[in-house]
């Protein structure tokens, strides 16, 4: 039987875009020094990457610029 761990206070959830139950979790673990990235299928974890909190500005600035190119290129409308 699986072990039960309740969610991080600190975090977000973000849904699919695809929609249905899947679901992205993002939890801080200032004690080890890691954010945890984690998938989720309903109530299920379906598999979790740690990223070392010096690497998350490296993550942070990729989606940054991913998103800057992404509504720079002709046809796409920036949000909002």
């Amino acid at each position: 039987m699986g072990r039960i761990v309740a969610l991080p206070a600190r975090g977000e959830v973000l849904a699919d875009a695809r929609g249905g139950d899947r679901r992205l979790r993002v939890s801080w673990h200032h004690e080890d020094g890691v954010v945890v990235l984690s998938v989720w299928r309903g109530d299920v974890c379906t598999s979790t990457v740690r990223v070392a909190a010096e690497d998350v500005p490296a993550l942070v600035s990729a989606l940054t610029q991913g998103l800057a190119h992404g509504y720079d290129s002709p046809g796409l409308a920036r949000p909002g």
